[in-house]
């Protein structure tokens, strides 16, 4: 059985999530012939730079520009259009990527990104292949660029996403609410002494993890200058080197800073709260790990949808200005009680999201669909 797994690089989450899948697929049915593949490897320049630096920008200096393009093409009587044009663009500019599912026909596409989904339906739909086609949702709430006519499956990450799409039309029989896929390793428990011990942090003082995602964004410098002589911080800088380097050099009391990290599940681990933006990934990993978080810095559009969704769930806070951080931190702090209510509600979202419905069917069935 020929198995594709694909996804955009824009932000780590959708890679994270078919890296996840593919290493659980490898390890659950790994007689198959399975591949992962980044949709941009061999697209344009054009649309490398779109989903790559052209995101980073948005997202970083014009704001503003990424939501009212997130609003537009969120709107039923433009939709036609927005996606017509948007379509029409990736396709193009997807010219490789396409002649590779041509040629491979796979017996089923897993995608975590809504590029790859929408090019895989476009061409079942012109019978061009004949794949059955999933798609993993990554956010909380659903922008309608995911939903492609064409797909067999839609995996979702809770009840919420679910009657969202049944809203848009989708059949509920072609839903599978399994959770956002993060690795295992977030499922598994540490000893928190000696995680502590190995990363050169107090094990017994309360500690906060600041983790803002791949571009380190977000008020991370002040919040950790607001909270040191209260809690021990953890921040991880990832990609904003310059930061990285200003904390090295400040050392500030109890604050220990990281640039890019391998082993997010440890400094979780060790933690008793985390402070994020929320995107999908990042969420389902905190999930996992039944941390409690603090959101900063959404992104107008998927995260602070996915803010929205997750209050109705009673999961995570949500501070209303940035002085309102350490009010936050230090009422869980002195207030064991109410942190483990926060904890209580994170257990109940928690879904063991290593896809074995969707394991079950890549490794039992074999059936094309009739599409």
């Amino acid at each position: 059985m020929k198995i594709i797994i694909t996804y955009a690089t824009a932000g780590a989450g959708h890679r994270k999530a078919a890296e996840a899948i593919y290493n659980s697929l490898k390890r659950a049915c790994g007689d198959n012939d399975i591949r992962l593949i980044d949709v941009l490897t061999d697209s344009s320049g054009s649309l490398k730079f779109l989903y790559t630096k052209g995101y980073h920008l948005l997202i970083t200096h014009l704001v503003y520009f990424w939501w009212l393009g997130f609003w537009l093409t969120k709107i039923r009587p433009l939709r036609s259009f927005t996606r017509g044009i948007s379509a029409a663009f990736n396709y193009f500019n997807s010219r490789r990527f396409n002649s590779f599912l041509i040629r491979e026909n796979p017996d089923m596409v897993i995608s975590t990104h809504f590029l790859p989904s929408e090019l895989t339906a476009k061409l079942k739909l012109r019978n061009k292949i004949t794949s059955k086609l999933y798609t993993v949702i990554t956010d909380f709430g659903v922008h309608p660029f995911w939903i492609s006519k064409g797909t067999d499956y839609y995996v979702v990450a809770c009840g919420y996403t679910k009657e969202v799409l049944i809203r848009e039309g989708i059949s509920p029989s072609r839903i599978k609410e399994l959770g956002i896929p993060v690795d295992e390793k977030f499922f598994k428990k540490y000893d928190r002494q000696e995680v502590a011990l190995i990363l050169g942090i107090d094990k017994d003082k309360f500690t906060v993890l600041l983790m803002t995602g791949s571009f380190g964004i977000g008020p991370l410098e002040y919040i950790a200058n607001m909270l040191h002589d209260e809690v021990q911080v953890i921040v991880v800088c990832a990609g904003n080197k310059k930061l990285h380097e200003r904390l090295k050099k400040r050392k500030i009391p109890n604050v220990v800073s990281f640039g890019f990290v391998n082993n997010p599940q440890e400094l979780m681990a060790v933690s008793d709260v985390i402070i994020t933006k929320p995107g999908g990934l990042t969420i389902s990993e905190v999930i996992a790990m039944e941390l409690v978080p603090v959101f900063i810095s959404a992104i107008p559009g998927q995260e602070s949808k996915n803010e929205e969704v997750l209050m109705q769930y009673g999961v995570g806070i949500i501070p209303k200005d940035r002085k309102q951080i350490r009010d936050i931190i230090l009422d869980l702090k002195n207030n064991p009680q109410n942190l483990e209510e926060k904890r209580a509600a994170v257990r109940k979202i928690k879904k063991y999201a290593t896809l074995q419905e969707l394991y079950n069917a890549v490794c039992q069935d074999n059936a094309r669909p009739s599409g």
